[in-house]
């Protein structure tokens, strides 16, 4: 006891003489001063440490103290026994003078001459420090968007304190008062503060905000015993757990950070107030018990450290991944920017949240999750860490799973930050499918993203786009009560419903989607009309409307009265007696006219090689056109014309633009041959109907020729009729019929269970199945096989439109009909109405008409024909080696087709199989 007054007594004595050289061990007045500023900076010290301080053991010093009262009042008594030793000791009234005297400069000059050099440098710093006070301040950092952040400024780092404040040194401090004050340091680094032997490393910067985010590292001071030193580092990276994740917590609770990654944060900061209160404990413990050492301090953190460890490395794999602490990986950064969302959000007006422009990825929502998750099964062997993680899990996922009720049960999408699985792309509206080509509304309104699923919707990923689509188009149809709240639903991915959960809501969604497409909206009616129009089935009405029509199809497409088609249209639509006039839809359909020819149009859609990912297909009216065959300009009604159908939501789902381009391309086809089979049935007429083609004429040759017509005609006719006849009866009517047995139940079940068998999705799959199967058995789909078409249809009109020229020359040519006398076979009936045919003809022609050589006209005649001849009996055998060739490769449907259309090229120098290079050629 004598020497520890005997340090104060020389304490106070040093107190007011020359500094020397020494080191001076802590006084009452220096302890007393570092106190109030250790708890200046250390805010977070207990308030009741000042009421239980003088009965404990340990000070903050780490020097023992007394335990009795009466020893405690001796301490008091001491202290103020120093104050007096002040006043009266050794006749040292310089300093009682001292504040009633002048300036130190005076009575400085008074003790110069004892010692002048020494005092000098002694005096200096004590006028250089009086200015440079120790007075940090506390500031306030701008707001972030996370709500809870910390705004107090960063401490100054210890290192930057004053001399004065310095603490004692390691090495003069015994091994029980090292141990004392390095506990009460480690206790205040483990709530993220500095302590007076446990300082930062150098390297560590408090002011940067990706060295918070790494946790500090921290150093001791120099002297420490190394029996202390060991179990000391060992415990500190408990405190470097903590700053990171206290920093982490700010950041990730940022808003463009999402809520999966919020609730994770408030689950973290949950576990941080239970470690803080694990460190009041230790506290007390240190306070009151004798025996409590730093060993006993490392058993009871060793659990606590073990769990801090886990969320700090699951808080370091979260800022790798966005790119907070290391570069992440070129595989990582070549994430392709969200364009649509950028587009979307500018046409919305909203502003760019943190990181959209940026070529990183945050790192949010079901990555978030997919990481806990991945950490769990890695963890799965230790109980403790599995009982952490999976609290974490159930926590951070449930704003996920609130967002997927959400779009389970009303089809609706509540994702401000854009981390839910399914993405929505509301520049993408209902309005526009009018004019959509690629079912942009269904294919891309609505997507995943493949890179943000959770594992444990992995498996479900298409339920849950289809559910949430489905309950979509029947919300927007007034068929869900958004203002329900679902009742009984799973909270969390580890609730045993959850699978039930989605699996139900996709079966009630599909349900009544298709409840409202097939008996609401009428869909098998609706596809039954288009089957009437499109198809020509029954094509009575359109025969009469071809009729009505004729004189306007003939001019030329750009002069063509539309106006007036469409009124003959709905005059026929409503004759009494057809079968379409009991049709509910057919104020839906309507005329236009399409300035690409059908071979162009098709051959475009052939020749598309692909189109890159979010890319569309432009309409056909955008698309260049292509001339290959010279014959736009000459387009007339007849090959322009084309139908339209409009359909209402939701049922535009089902038969969409993509879908109605498809029926208009088999109606054009379908029309082409009909209207060719109406030019040689007309010929036909002629032939058995005009005295010039009826008459039996003397001369042979001309028999001959006519022969050759009439046999080239019928060849036409029967190539077009069987053309047609499969195209209708053997394709389009059995694919029909399989896609009307899906729809024969109002409840969309084949077998009237009432639970449907088939998706929308596979509905709407299946009507597109059923047009492309339509297109390519129809032969509509093949570049070569169009090529073909083209040519032998080409041929069978130039052949109906050079009739009128066959007639004219073989009257002329025959001499029969060129005499003024009555041939012989020929009726006095017959002769009489020749005779008025020709006066009028006569007329017309005389200021044409030449007189040429009948031998060379006849000739000329022959090689038109053999012309025509030679030119549809090369192409249509071209076709059979095609139809040959392509039955056996792809659709063995066209065997029967080429089986029939052969006959028409019986008995001609093209019959037969050809080699296979010729046939190429």
């Amino acid at each position: 006891m004598s020497s520890r007054v005997s340090n104060h007594s020389e304490r106070r004595t040093n107190g007011t003489s020359d500094n020397d050289s020494n080191p001076r061990p802590r006084g009452a007045a220096q302890a007393a001063q570092a106190s109030r500023s250790s708890q200046h900076q250390r805010s977070t010290r207990s308030p009741q440490a000042a009421d239980i301080n003088p009965p404990h053991k340990r000070s903050a010093s780490g020097n023992p103290r007394p335990a009795s009262r009466t020893v405690e009042e001796r301490r008091t008594e001491r202290t103020t026994t120093t104050t007096k030793e002040k006043l009266i000791s050794r006749t040292k009234s310089p300093e009682r003078r001292s504040k009633d005297a002048p300036p130190p400069e005076k009575w400085k000059a008074k003790e110069a001459p004892k010692s002048r050099q020494p005092e000098a440098k002694a005096k200096e710093p004590k006028l250089d420090a009086a200015p440079a006070v120790w007075e940090p301040v506390a500031r306030l950092a701008p707001h972030t968007s996370a709500p809870l952040a910390i705004r107090v400024s960063v401490p100054p780092p210890a290192s930057q304190a004053p001399q004065s404040l310095q603490p004692q040194p390691l090495h003069e401090l015994s091994l029980e008062a090292q141990e004392a004050a390095i506990i009460e340091d480690i206790l205040f680094v483990f709530m993220g503060y500095e302590g007076q032997y446990i300082r930062y490393s150098y390297s560590y910067d408090p002011e940067e905000e990706r060295d918070r985010l790494a946790g500090p590292e921290f150093r001791i001071n120099p002297g420490l015993d190394p029996s202390l030193q060991d179990l000391t580092m060992s415990m500190l990276k408990m405190a470097t757990y903590y700053s990171a994740l206290e920093t982490f917590i700010d950041v990730q609770s940022r808003d463009e950070f999402g809520a999966v990654n919020h609730a994770l944060c408030a689950a973290v900061r949950k576990f941080l107030q239970d470690y803080l209160v694990m460190v009041a404990q230790l506290e007390t413990q240190f306070l009151t018990n004798e025996t409590f050492t730093l060993h006993l301090l490392n058993v009871h953190t060793l659990p606590t450290s073990q769990m801090m460890y886990q969320l700090y490395s699951l808080a370091h794999e979260l800022l790798k991944k966005n790119a907070l602490l290391d570069e992440e990986s070129e595989e990582e950064n070549e994430d392709e920017e969200d364009f649509d969302n950028i587009i979307a959000n500018l046409q919305r007006g909203d502003e760019f949240m943190t990181g959209n422009l940026t070529g990183k990825k945050i790192c949010k929502g079901g990555v978030v999750i997919d990481l806990i998750t991945k950490r769990l099964d890695t963890m799965s062997g230790d109980p403790a860490a599995r009982s952490l993680l999976t609290s974490l899990l159930r926590d951070a996922s449930r704003p996920y799973m609130a967002m997927l009720n959400e779009w389970l049960h009303h089809g609706e999408i509540r994702d401000p930050h854009s981390e839910f699985l399914i993405k929505e792309q509301k520049s993408i509206r209902r309005d526009r499918l009018e004019q959509d080509y690629t079912d942009d509304y269904w294919e891309r309104r609505y997507t995943i993203r493949e890179r943000d699923i959770p594992p444990q919707l992995q498996g479900v990923k298409d339920k849950v786009l289809l559910a949430g689509k489905y309950l979509n188009v029947v919300r927007e149809c007034g068929g869900v009560d958004v203002s329900k709240v679902a009742q009984d639903v799973p909270k969390s991915f580890d609730d045993a419903r959850f699978l039930d959960n989605v699996n139900n809501a996709y079966a009630h969604a599909n349900e009544s989607l298709m409840k409202l497409l097939l008996t609401t909206h009428a869909l098998p009616a609706r596809l039954r009309s288009l089957k009437h129009y499109f198809f020509l089935d029954p094509s009575d009405y359109f025969t009469y409307f071809m009729e009505l029509s004729a004189s306007e199809l003939r001019k030329p497409v750009k002069s063509v009265n539309i106006v007036k088609l469409q009124s003959l249209l709905d005059l026929v639509l409503r004759q009494p007696g057809s079968i379409v006039s009991l049709d509910p839809f057919k104020e839906d359909i309507h005329i236009e006219m399409n300035e690409v020819p059908l071979i162009s149009m098709l051959q475009r859609v052939v020749n598309i090689t692909g189109i890159e990912q979010g890319e569309s297909l432009q309409p056909l009216s955008n698309q260049p056109v292509e001339k290959p065959l010279g014959k736009e300009k000459d387009a007339s009604g007849f090959t322009s014309l084309q139908l339209d159908y409009t359909v209402p939501f939701p049922v535009s789902l089902v038969i969409s633009r993509k879908t109605v381009w498809r029926y208009q391309a088999l109606f054009r086809y379908l029309l082409s041959l009909r209207h060719l089979e109406s030019q040689l049935s007309t010929i036909w007429q002629i032939h058995n109907t005009s005295i010039v083609w009826s008459h039996k004429s003397s001369s042979r040759n001309i028999e001959i020729w006519k022969r050759r017509v009439w046999t080239l005609r019928a060849r036409m006719i029967v190539f077009v009729q069987q053309l047609l006849y499969f195209c209708t009866l053997e394709v389009i009517e059995p694919n029909w019929q399989s896609l009307m047995s899906r729809l024969k139940a109002k409840d969309g079940s084949v077998d009237g269970s009432g639970k449907p068998d088939r998706t929308v999705d596979e509905l709407m799959q299946d009507h597109v199945d059923f047009l492309d199967t339509c297109l390519k058995g129809c032969m509509l789909t093949n570049g070569k096989l169009i090529r073909v078409h083209s040519k032998l249809l080409e041929s069978c009109t130039n052949f109906a439109k050079h009739m009128y020229w066959f007639s004219r020359e073989l009257e002329r040519a025959d001499p029969d009909l060129n005499g003024p006398m009555q041939p012989p076979n020929m009726t006095d009936k017959e002769w009489k109405r020749f005779q008025a045919a020709k006066s009028q003809k006569s007329h017309n022609d005389s200021l044409t008409s030449h007189p040429q050589d009948d031998e060379k006209r006849f000739r000329n005649m022959n090689e038109l024909i053999s012309g025509f001849e030679k030119n549809f009996s090369r192409h249509l055998q071209i076709l059979l080696d095609c139809l040959n060739h392509y039955a056996a490769t792809e659709t063995v449907v066209l065997l029967s087709l080429c089986a029939r259309l052969a006959t028409a090229n019986q008995g001609t120098e093209f019959a037969g199989p050809r080699p296979e290079g010729e046939a190429a050629a």
